[in-house]
């Protein structure tokens, strides 16, 4: 894949330029809005969320922030995925090239919106009086599984979306009971220990935590954390590159 990218690499410069430029097109504030952006929805939900989860949570403007940064970009990553091949279809009809090219560009896209927000929530870090030490580098591992991950879902959501156009609706449900499953706003300290883990089967729960015991508690995650965020992340990839391998002819006929 990486020597392919190598190959087009001036097509998919074009491509991430293009997406990025596309998305704040006819905007006044632009770029600001990757910034902004999520501080508004963190904002509405710190007023909201804090007077019933948030008392006896300490930084809880921090917990929310890392749930909210992370479902954030997993959601635009996989959504702007899912219409990665049918908005370039023109060009996939005309030219032969990789189809999992315009997939990249859009998580690249996505991935430059993501460290913007990144930035500003380690300036939150710091105004919330918490400590910015070499641990935070760890960080990089949960972003990679994430990224993985959300390369593996647009690979299958893009592939569906070819053949079933009622994947864009039902996917905006989907994200939404996501959210509310992820522990974003809540801790899961209330529940009973067996319902607790049940939350690790969701993948994008996991990398919130990870995120917040690095962040907040300033601890490393164990072994077995590390191996359950990186199994997430190689299976959802080894799907969706299976399902493109085994469609990969047939997008044509419904483009």
């Amino acid at each position: 894949m990486l020597t392919l990218v190598k190959k087009y690499q001036f097509l998919f410069e074009e491509l991430v330029k293009r997406d990025f430029k596309q998305k704040y097109k006819r905007t006044v504030l632009g770029m600001a809005w990757s910034v902004l952006s999520p501080l508004m929805q963190l904002l509405v939900m710190s007023v909201v969320f804090s007077q019933f989860f948030g008392h006896d949570q300490p930084h809880y403007t921090i917990y929310l922030f890392c749930g909210n940064l992370v479902f954030s970009y997993f959601k635009e990553s996989t959504s702007t995925g899912m219409f990665s091949l049918m908005s370039n279809s023109g060009i996939i009809s005309k030219v032969n090239v990789p189809k999992y090219m315009f997939l990249l560009s859009k998580n690249v896209s996505s991935l430059l919106n993501f460290g913007l927000t990144l930035i500003v929530f380690l300036l939150f870090v710091l105004i919330d009086g918490l400590p910015i030490t070499p641990l935070f580098l760890m960080l990089l591992y949960p972003i990679c599984c994430l990224i993985v991950f959300n390369i593996g879902m647009g690979l299958v959501l893009s592939a569906l979306f070819v053949f079933f156009r009622d994947i864009n609706y039902l996917y905006d449900v989907f994200t939404l009971m996501l959210m509310y499953c992820s522990a974003i706003f809540y801790t899961v300290d209330a529940f009973p220990a067996a319902a607790q883990n049940l939350f690790l089967l969701n993948p994008v729960y996991c990398y919130i935590k990870y995120f917040r015991v690095i962040v907040i508690d300033g601890n490393i995650p164990s072994l077995q954390y590390h191996l359950l965020c990186l199994f997430y992340a190689v299976v959802m990839v080894i799907i969706g590159g299976f399902i493109y391998k085994k469609y990969n002819q047939k997008f044509l006929y419904y483009m």
